[in-house]
């Protein structure tokens, strides 16, 4: 890798595009045709560049940084050490907040499902499951390594602010809804009740964000993980939950999940770890649905209500909210969210 220039500690007055430039240029590399892959509202840029090994990608940050405490080098380190297939970092300059980066192609496994036969996208679920497990095989690694994401976690109150950030958004910003005092008073015991059992769970290395746009298939059709700098401890059932069941357009079937359950505990098994009951299990997937369900309606309520969204997100709410209800009643339990979770829906489609 590159030799890592020190920190400055003003921000930038160049643009990404200008910073990254100069960057090439000091690097000796004359082919200055930069290609722009993110949108204008996204604070980190990423580019897709000419390199030393034919083309990389270069993301561009904000602010300079100190690579010894960057939660992307630390969890690519941290990956990378655990045969976890994450990209290769060519070259860092903190001072002027670039990373390049290995250049995966364009190919979201959410996007190879489309022309994809089931018998291939079964394929590529198993192969993405199987991650998971090494993903949670790292946990002790991250511990001996003193990763940034063994110091973090999905404690109660981590999980908390994400209900509450729910119910603010959904309920206020989007619905533009007061909630009633004996109504919200009701909700926020049950939404205590899952925070409490879910932090209280053992817990693992979680990438946090394992759904299928952030997983790629390169030139090698081999898969391999992105956006993982955000990697923390949490239950078992977390990135399980975030792969079968973020933005789908509806419930999956019951014995579906099952066999997806049974699947990573098998490789779970494979990789050494301590077995886990497949009953407890169950439930821990179905309250870590409903609180990754609820968390991610209220992203989508935010970015609808608040930041004006609406094409994107806002067709993503009605199917969440009946995976969060399916989980739900599969476990006979939260008996006020379901009522108002379905008195809205029904009248949304009254509407």
């Amino acid at each position: 890798m590159t030799p890592v220039k020190q920190v400055t500690n003003s921000a930038f007055e160049l643009s990404p595009a200008d910073r990254l430039l100069s960057f090439l240029k000091a690097q000796g590399i004359k082919d200055t045709h930069v290609i722009a892959l993110t949108p204008d509202a996204s604070t980190r840029k990423y580019f897709r560049i000419p390199w030393k090994k034919g083309q990389a990608i270069a993301a561009v940050y904000q602010e300079p940084f100190d690579p010894a405490f960057h939660p992307y080098l630390d969890v690519t380190h941290l990956f990378l050490e655990s045969d976890i297939p994450v990209p290769e970092i060519y070259a860092v300059d903190g001072g002027t907040g670039i990373i390049v980066q290995e250049d995966l192609g364009n190919q979201q496994l959410c996007q190879v499902y489309e022309g994809a036969s089931q018998e291939e996208c079964e394929d590529y679920k198993e192969r993405a499951i199987s991650i998971i497990a090494r993903i949670q095989k790292a946990t002790e690694k991250a511990h001996e390594l003193k990763s940034i994401s063994s110091r973090l976690a999905f404690d109660e109150a981590k999980l908390s602010w994400e209900l509450d950030f729910f119910v603010e958004h959904y309920f206020q910003s989007f619905r533009g809804e007061t909630l009633r005092r004996a109504e919200a008073a009701e909700l926020k015991a049950e939404l205590n009740d899952i925070s409490a059992e879910l932090s209280a769970a053992p817990r693992v290395l979680c990438h946090r964000d394992f759904h299928t746009a952030n997983l790629m298939l390169d030139s090698r059709n081999q898969l391999r993980v992105v956006d993982h700098q955000d990697a923390r401890m949490g239950p078992a059932s977390y990135d399980l939950v975030s792969f079968l069941l973020d933005r789908q357009p509806a419930p999956p079937s019951l014995a579906e999940l099952r066999g997806y359950r049974l699947y990573l505990l098998e490789e779970r098994r494979l990789q050494g770890l301590e077995p886990l009951d497949p009953d407890d299990f169950a439930r821990e997937f179905r309250l870590m649905t409903i609180q990754r369900g609820l968390k991610a309606i209220g992203t989508f309520s935010y970015q609808t209500a608040i930041n004006g969204r609406r094409a994107f997100y806002e067709h993503f709410i009605p199917p969440t909210f009946l995976i969060v209800i399916q989980a739900a009643e599969w476990l006979e339990r939260f008996p006020t969210l379901r009522k108002m979770v379905t008195d809205r829906l029904t009248f949304t489609n009254q509407d």
